[in-house]
């Protein structure tokens, strides 16, 4: 049976249901069609925050590139409005000065996605 590794980002809010609910349908989809998946969930924005004070650990990057795939969800809320930009929630997003996921292998990238 293919295993694929799965990093969960939750991040804050409705992220976090909205990424439980996603971990469901691939558990699913793998007991139907014999696919497996090891998830390893991390924190990202406003929770990384509030357990390591920065939006994107170090820790969560490695893992999440050592990955097949990032499922992210939602990061911000009123708590952090108030913190300075570069410190905010939203700082914790993963994308790169291109523009694209740096987190995608190359060939895995869809032309249209980043073009």
């Amino acid at each position: 049976m293919k295993k694929y590794r799965i990093a969960l980002l939750p991040g804050d809010g409705i992220g976090i249901e909205v990424v439980a609910e996603a971990q469901k349908v691939l558990e699913t989809v793998g007991r139907r069609h014999t696919i497996g998946f090891d998830f390893i969930q991390c924190p990202v924005g406003g929770a990384a925050i509030d357990l390591f004070g920065t939006p994107l650990p170090d820790e969560t990057l490695t893992h999440a590139r050592g990955c097949d795939a990032v499922i992210l969800g939602a990061v911000g809320g009123p708590k952090w409005d108030t913190m300075p930009t570069d410190k905010r929630p939203e700082a914790g997003l993963l994308w790169s000065e291109e523009g694209t996921l740096p987190l995608c292998q190359p060939e895995a990238r869809d032309p249209l996605l980043t073009s």
